[in-house]
């Protein structure tokens, strides 16, 4: 199915950017609905066409209303749009990020937020051999599309690891993703549908390590019952 992200889109937001307030929001609200829709829409092909690889369990869309309880920033809305999609666990492990934005559109695959003992498993399984992990971040196709891991990490070294471990720039991350950023041209051409479905296929070998990684114990032994 051939489906576009409409112009108007990035045109609202620019407007909104300007006009971030509840008059300016209410008195444009019909317009936005209709964008939303559109946009929502593209987000669903594009669930149909991540099933057709991957086993997803969810699409998420964000809402436009941003929690301004604890940010300083008081603006009431996001001036962009986003989605997520979960894939099946406990089986499979890692998801999916989308966000349009005029000027900042990206993707991002990954781990955002891993549990206490998913983190300390991975970092383990690094600690233990990185050669698995670094062959795929390292092959030219999967580099060409996703760059390199990224992330928030600690300092020096979590604890319980030795900052002087050779492998400590992968064991002290916090989280563990990669991200590709489109121009505003990209994401309006018709064949941007087709580009993202790609870039998210070409994630695979990374999700299946991962996967595997995080449903066994360090002998290799299934989690999974």
């Amino acid at each position: 199915m051939s489906i576009t992200i409409p112009k108007k889109a990035f045109t609202f937001f620019k407007q909104l950017e300007k006009n971030n307030n509840r008059e300016w929001f209410n008195a444009h609200k019909p317009e936005f609905k209709a964008i939303e829709a559109d946009v929502k829409l593209f987000y669903n092909v594009l669930l149909e066409n991540l099933q057709q690889h991957d086993a997803i369990e969810k699409l998420k869309m964000f809402r436009i209303y941003r929690d301004v309880r604890f940010s300083k920033n008081k603006t009431p809305y996001k001036t962009h749009l986003g989605g997520s999609f979960n894939r099946q666990k406990p089986q499979l492990r890692g998801g999916y990020y989308l966000q349009l934005t005029p000027g900042g559109s990206f993707a991002a695959t990954g781990f955002w937020d891993p549990s206490k003992e998913d983190l300390f498993r991975i970092r383990k399984e690094f600690e233990i051999d990185d050669s698995e992990i670094r062959a795929i971040m390292n092959a030219k196709k999967f580099k060409s599309v996703w760059g390199s891991l990224v992330g928030n990490e600690v300092k020096t070294a979590p604890k319980g690891f030795s900052k002087e471990h050779p492998n400590i720039d992968l064991i002290r991350k916090k989280q563990f993703i990669f991200t590709k950023k489109y121009s505003d041209k990209e994401v309006l051409s018709p064949n941007f549908i087709n580009e993202v479905t790609a870039t998210f296929k070409a994630i695979r070998p990374y999700f299946d390590y991962m996967s595997e990684v995080l449903t066994t114990d360090l002998n290799g032994v299934s989690l999974i019952d």
